[in-house]
């Protein structure tokens, strides 16, 4: 093999452009409501994954947890289409959900898409979201995040 043979190099993967709509996420947030306490969000590096974590009081518990969110992308294989995310805690659970960003308002589907166990959140500015946690049973609850200011450096 020459030593100046030029070698096809694969394109440097970049995040998908949806991920962008994640970005109002960043940040701590203050939650009330059905559930309390806080859940924070900041970008991997990279771009391609947003981490939240979770740290809440809900029925008597206190649910601390981790959640990855950006597409799925096996080995070998491009990104998948959707929005998913796993969810880590400290009960033991693990979830998997879909999220589906669209202008103002954010879906979180449980397990798949058009679940019936689903969140419905909309922004009513860039600091304030307001939504509700539907499940099957008809039971659910609400909650209302709002942004902490980012500390003084």
């Amino acid at each position: 093999m020459a030593t100046n043979e030029i070698r096809d190099i694969p394109p440097i993967p970049v995040p998908d452009p949806d991920l962008a709509a994640m970005n109002r996420m960043v940040g701590t947030w203050s939650v009330t409501g059905g559930a309390e306490g806080t859940i924070a969000f900041e970008w991997m590096e990279g771009g391609f994954f947003l981490v939240q974590r979770v740290n809440l009081r809900q029925n008597g518990s206190t649910i601390k947890g981790i959640e990855i969110i950006g597409h799925l992308r096996s080995f070998g294989e491009q990104p998948g289409e959707e929005i998913r995310s796993r969810y880590y805690d400290t009960m033991g659970n693990t979830f998997d959900y879909v999220y589906e960003p669209s202008g103002d308002q954010l879906t979180i589907w449980a397990g798949e898409k058009d679940s019936q166990t689903y969140y419905l959140g909309r922004f009513t500015d860039d600091d304030t979201m307001v939504g509700e946690w539907f499940y099957p049973d008809g039971d659910g609850y609400q909650v209302t995040g709002t942004r902490l200011p980012e500390p003084a450096r």
